[in-house]
């Protein structure tokens, strides 16, 4: 699912590397990474989403090299492909929670809405206990809550691929297990694969193998 060969990236400014000789996440694995604030675990996911672009070195995703997409062909491959639960969830203030989950479906041709695509929204949003919160706005939302309606914008299209950014992160124990319980329901019936940042070491038994992050970064001397 995904193949990583010679990556190198850093930012602009900054002493900031990212180094990853090689890199595979075998279709339908469930993989945990893990490491230090700092070490380069989120931007290891917006590089596989095709967000940034490596400075060298290749990324594929699904047998696509998306390193060498243009960004209007990188981004119709996330939106369709990729489920991104982003850790600050990009909730957009004046949409409702069912809107904002929609939304992916409302911003490109390459996703069609549907009444079945809506009624599966409802589906994700009740299972994961935020079914009475659909007409309300992120603003009257726990964090918690945000955090939910974020999960269930990333698994609506059934993606192939799910990146989460501690997606556990802003639940208490008895939700975390539940969100964990909802994304390998997801990756187990759509066949697709998972990979995601925790700082959670509890959930790692959970997952079929852990990454420790530490082992890629690099700091310029």
């Amino acid at each position: 699912m995904i193949q990583i060969e010679s990556l190198e990236f850093n930012y602009p400014q900054g002493e900031f590397r990212l180094s990853i000789p090689r890199m595979t996440v075998e279709h339908g694995e469930k993989v945990a990474v893990i490491g230090p604030s700092g070490s380069g675990k989120t931007t290891l996911l917006n590089l596989i989403a095709g967000i940034s672009r490596p400075r060298q070195g290749s990324i594929t995703v699904a047998n696509q090299r998306i390193s060498d997409y243009r960004d209007a062909r990188r981004r119709n491959f996330r939106i369709t492909e990729i489920g991104f639960v982003f850790q600050d969830f990009e909730l957009l203030d004046y949409l409702n929670v069912i809107d904002n989950i929609l939304h992916p479906y409302r911003i490109t041709r390459a996703l069609k809405l549907t009444r079945r695509v809506q009624h599966r929204a409802v589906e994700l949003a009740e299972g994961l206990g935020i079914g009475n919160k659909l007409k309300r706005y992120s603003s009257e939302l726990s964090q918690g809550e945000k955090q939910r309606a974020a999960i269930c914008r990333a698994l609506l299209p059934r993606p192939r691929l799910i990146l989460a950014d501690e997606a556990t992160g802003n639940l208490d124990p008895r939700n975390k297990g539940r969100i964990l319980d909802l994304l390998f329901d997801n990756v187990a019936s759509s066949e697709a694969t998972l990979l995601a940042v925790t700082h959670d070491h509890e959930l790692l038994p959970r997952f079929d193998r852990v990454v420790d992050f530490l082992d890629y970064r690099n700091d310029a001397a």
